[in-house]
């Protein structure tokens, strides 16, 4: 029988283990960063932002005030601020919700978010973005960009309750060349709808689309 020594046993379960693991980190006052090519646990923070960098690996990252900002080829656990932005690179992959309250959100190239992607006060763009679920907001612009293709519906809610801004304009929503919403569109307050003639969305309620052809929807 042979036996394998002690040394290569080592040399194998160095190998095999990742080459880098943290756990959660959880703070007061402060910012995070996850470094790149590390696999992290939960982050989360009151007042201070989150930085993801390329190719890290992390559970979920929330904010009270402050942003988040993932990197190219990063894979998280859902993302949430309460007063902040969320801007994601390309081909992120989020393994959950994206939700802000007051901020934005942006999602470039080649990313995936499993389940929805949800606003109050903030806009969402995507740029070539799959969604599993639903896009929602109140009184946030939607750019459903090329190529994105959404497998949930969209909804743009009446306004109501204290996180809510009074805004001067209506929302503005666009569903941009070859992009795809599978569920309905709904609108419960006024807003203005672009949709390209490549597109393709479910059934619209509440609201007129209007045809456009360029590569970007006409200015109001």
């Amino acid at each position: 029988m042979t036996r394998t020594s002690p040394a290569l046993l080592l040399t194998l379960a160095l190998v095999a283990a990742p080459a880098f693991a943290d756990g959660d980190v959880s703070k007061v006052n402060g910012s995070i960063t996850a470094q790149a090519g590390r696999a992290h646990g939960d982050l989360s923070t009151v007042n201070g932002s989150i930085t993801i960098d390329d190719n890290a690996t992390t559970g979920s990252a929330e904010v009270v005030n402050g942003s988040i900002e993932v990197g190219n080829g990063a894979r998280t656990g859902g993302l949430e601020t309460v007063n902040g932005a969320i801007k994601g690179g390309s081909k992120v992959q989020v393994d959950g919700e994206v939700e802000t309250v007051n901020g934005s959100i942006f999602l470039d190239r080649g990313g995936k978010v499993r389940e929805g992607i949800s606003t109050v006060n903030g806009g969402i763009g995507l740029v070539g973005t799959e969604v599993g679920g639903s896009i929602e907001t109140v009184n946030g612009d939607i750019t459903v960009g090329v190529d994105s293709h959404v497998r949930g519906g969209l909804k743009v809610e009446k306004p109501k309750g204290n996180f809510n801004i009074e805004r001067k304009r209506p929302p503005r929503i666009v569903i941009g060349p070859n992009a795809v919403v599978d569920g309905p569109m709904v609108f419960e307050r006024e807003v203005v709808l672009y949709v390209h003639r490549t597109a393709k969305t479910g059934p619209i309620t509440g609201a007129t689309a209007k045809s456009f052809d360029s590569p970007s929807a006409p200015a109001d």
